[in-house]
C-alpha cells in the first residue's frame, strides 16, 4: 500500500482482503492454542533464552482476534467517514502498521522485544494523531509525543535494570530466576518502575493525563481505534508481568496495584460526570474500564482473573461500538456538545436503540456482554475478603450507566434541534451498517458467554500459574 497511496479504492480493497485474512489466521490460532496448548516460536531457531521467543497462549490469540475484529469495522467506517484527503495520506498503511505493533506486543516472549513493539504501534499512532493536520491533533500529538518518549526512555531503563539483576530478555526465563531470587528489594522496586512505565502507556492515575486531550483530537474511527486498542496493550503488559514476573512480593506490589486501580476508577467516574462532551464521556470510561480490569487481575485469584479477561475482551469490542456510533451522532448533529443536540430519535430510532444496547452493555446491564466480566471481578473481591472494594466497583457500575445514559437522553430525547445539520440517507446508512454489526456482536459475547468460558478459562490459568507459560517456551529442551 505503500507504493499506491493515492489509489483510494485499491488501498480499501487491499487493507480490507490483509485484515480478514490476518482475522482468518487468528482463529486458526484460537483452535490449534486451544487443542494443543501454548504455541511458541524462537526466531532464528536459537534456543531459547537466547532467541528471540514469540509466544501464543490463550490470552494473547484472544487479544489478537479482538483487535484485528475492531480493525476491521473501523476501516469499514473509515471508508465513509475518514475522507480521502487522510486516506491519500498512508492513512491505512498507518493502521496496518500500528496493528503489527499491537499484535507484536500481545505475542512476543521477549521484553526487550515488547519495548520494540511498542515503539512500532506508537510511530504509527503518531502519523494517524495529526492526519489532517487541523490545530487541535497538532497541539494535542506534542503532548502526545513528549509523554510517550519519556515513557519509552524509562522503559528501556526499567528493561537495563531487570536485566542487571536477571541477566536475561526472555519472559519466560526472567520468571524462572525471578522465582528462585524470591522476594527481594530490587525486584519491587523494578515492578513499582515496570507499573509506571505500563501505567503511562495503560492510562492509570494518576498517569492519564495525557488521554482525554489526545484521544479526543483526531477523527472518529482513529479514536475507536484508539480507545479500543491502546490503553489495553498497557493493560496486557502490567497483567502479564505481575503475574508472570512479579509474584514474590505480592504483599506490597499487587495491594499497591489495587490502590492504583481503585483511584483510576474514581477519577473515571469524576471525568465521565463532569463533560457534556460526547468524547470525553466515552474516553473516561476507558479510564474507569482499566481500573477494574486491573482490580480483578490484583486480586491474584482464579475468578477475578477470569472476571479480567472477560472484562478486557469485552472493553475492546465495546468501546469500539461506542465510539462508532458516537461518530455518527456527531456527523449528524455536527457538533460533540451534547447540550447542543436532542431530538434524534424521530429521525434515526435505529441509530437511538443501538446506542442503548451499547450503553447497557458498557454498565454492565445482565445479560449483556459488561455484566459477566464485572459480576465476576467482583466475585473475586468478594472469594479475596475485599468487601468493600468490591461494592465499590458494583457502585461504579451506576455512574457508568448514568454517564452514558446522559448522552442518550440528551442527544435523542427532548426537542429536535438538529437544524441544518444533515446527513444523505446513504451515508447514514453506510456508517450505522458497521456500528450496528459490532454491537450485535457484543450482544452475542454477552449472551453466549458459557461458549466462551472454556477459552478464558485457559487464559485466566496461563495468567495464574506461570509454569505453563515457562513449560511451553523451554519445554523442548526438558
Amino acid at each position: 500500500m505503500l507504493f499506491f497511496p493515492k489509489k483510494v479504492k485499491a488501498q480499501r480493497i487491499t487493507v480490507m482482503i490483509g485484515l480478514l485474512l490476518a482475522l482468518a489466521s487468528a482463529i486458526v490460532l484460537l483452535v490449534k492454542v486451544k487443542t494443543d496448548g501454548v504455541q511458541t516460536v524462537t526466531l532464528g531457531s536459537w534456543a531459547p533464552p537466547f532467541g528471540i521467543t514469540m509466544v501464543s497462549d490463550m490470552i494473547s490469540v484472544l487479544l489478537v482476534l479482538s483487535s484485528l475484529l475492531i480493525a476491521i469495522f473501523v476501516v469499514w467506517y473509515s471508508y465513509t467517514s475518514i475522507g480521502e484527503d487522510r486516506e491519500k495520506a498512508f492513512y491505512y498503511p498507518a493502521i496496518m502498521f500500528m496493528l503489527t505493533g499491537v499484535n507484536g506486543a500481545f505475542t512476543t516472549g521477549d521484553i526487550f522485544n515488547m519495548f520494540v513493539f511498542f515503539e512500532v504501534l506508537l510511530m504509527s499512532s503518531y502519523v494517524l494523531i495529526v492526519l489532517g493536520g487541523e490545530k487541535v491533533q497538532l497541539r494535542e500529538s506534542i503532548k502526545y509525543i513528549l509523554v510517550n518518549i519519556v515513557s519509552s526512555s524509562l522503559f528501556v531503563i526499567t528493561v537495563g535494570y531487570l536485566y542487571s539483576v536477571v541477566g536475561t530478555l526472555n519472559m519466560a526465563d526472567i520468571s524462572i530466576k525471578l522465582s528462585e531470587i524470591g522476594q527481594s528489594g530490587i525486584v519491587t522496586v523494578i515492578a513499582v518502575l515496570f507499573l509506571i512505565v505500563f501505567g503511562i502507556k495503560g492510562a492509570i492515575f494518576p498517569l492519564f493525563f495525557w488521554l482525554p486531550g489526545s484521544y479526543a483530537a483526531p477523527p472518529v474511527p482513529v479514536l475507536a481505534l484508539f480507545g479500543a486498542l491502546l490503553t489495553k496493550v498497557g493493560v496486557y503488559a502490567i497483567m502479564r508481568t505481575y503475574t508472570l514476573f512479579f509474584t514474590t512480593d505480592i504483599g506490597y506490589t499487587h495491594e499497591l496495584l489495587m490502590v492504583i486501580s481503585i483511584i483510576t476508577i474514581i477519577a473515571g467516574c469524576v471525568g465521565a460526570l463532569a463533560y457534556f462532551d460526547l468524547k470525553q464521556i466515552i474516553i473516561y470510561n476507558i479510564v474507569i474500564a482499566v481500573g477494574v480490569i486491573l482490580f480483578g487481575a490484583s486480586i491474584m485469584n482464579k475468578s477475578g482473573m477470569l472476571g479480567s479477561v472477560f472484562y478486557l475482551i469485552h472493553d475492546i469490542l465495546i468501546k469500539g461500538a461506542l465510539f462508532l456510533l458516537i461518530g455518527i451522532i456527531i456527523k449528524i448533529t455536527g457538533t460533540s456538545d451534547l447540550r447542543k443536540m436532542g431530538g434524534l430519535m424521530k429521525r434515526y430510532p435505529a441509530l437511538a436503540w443501538s446506542y442503548l444496547i451499547a450503553a447497557f452493555g458498557l454498565a454492565g446491564i445482565p445479560p449483556l456482554s459488561g455484566f459477566i466480566g464485572k459480576l465476576l471481578v467482583v466475585q473475586g473481591g468478594f472469594e479475596g475478603e475485599y468487601i468493600w472494594q468490591s461494592i465499590f466497583i458494583l457502585a461504579s457500575s451506576l455512574i457508568v450507566l448514568l454517564s452514558a445514559i446522559r448522552i442518550f437522553i440528551y442527544a435523542f430525547w427532548g426537542e429536535d434541534k438538529v437544524g441544518l445539520h444533515t446527513i444523505s440517507p446513504k451515508t447514514y446508512r453506510q456508517l450505522l451498517f458497521p456500528a450496528i454489526t459490532l454491537v450485535a456482536i457484543t450482544v452475542f459475547y454477552g449472551v453466549g458467554s458459557e461458549y466462551l468460558v472454556p477459552f478464558m478459562t485457559d487464559a485466566s490459568t496461563v495468567l495464574l500459574d506461570p509454569s505453563v507459560y515457562t513449560d511451553a517456551v523451554f519445554g523442548g529442551l526438558k
